[in-house]
């Protein structure tokens, strides 16, 4: 039968490579020159360094302008998280990649599914959305389906089969 899976992930290898990016910029602006701005990536999280709210600010403009120029999707990041106070006049912020698909919206998508009244399945496993059906085209209709219906994440599919 043939069949997709639904993902979530990002090019971890561009995003590496706008954070060297926007880490060379900050040591060449005149702006940060003697500050503690920074960006660091460990996995899948970057922390953002700087010595006040506006600089983080900054920071983070300079990065997803890297990431965008880098054709990585700036949905991929959550940046949720508050900025906290570290040691003196000095703040950090926690921005997450996200990758693979949550719970919430694996369930979202396996409804959406179901109510497109096409003759495919969806099934969760772990943090993919597999879709199997009898033909290619109901297949092609229900990724156009999910690529309309949930804008919020940039979810991307591979792993077809025929």
């Amino acid at each position: 039968m043939p069949s997709f899976d639904t993902v979530l992930e990002p090019n971890l290898v561009e995003v590496r490579n706008a954070v060297d990016q926007t880490a060379k910029e900050i040591g060449t602006r005149f702006d940060f020159k003697g500050s503690s701005a920074r960006v660091e990536l460990k996995d899948k999280e970057l922390t953002v360094y700087a010595d006040s709210d506006f600089q983080i600010s900054q920071v983070t403009d300079i990065l997803l302008a890297k990431l965008t120029k880098r054709s990585v999707d700036i949905r991929f990041l959550d940046r949720s998280a508050k900025i906290e106070k570290i040691g003196g006049d000095k703040v950090k912020q926690l921005v997450t990649v996200k990758n693979g698909i949550d719970s919430e919206t694996g369930k979202k998508i396996q409804s959406l599914i179901k109510q497109g009244k096409l003759k495919v399945q969806a099934a969760i496993q772990g943090d993919t959305v597999r879709i199997t059906g009898a033909k290619r085209d109901d297949l092609q209709t229900a990724m156009a389906q999910i690529r309309q219906a949930i804008s919020e994440v940039p979810l991307s599919f591979n792993n077809f089969r025929d």
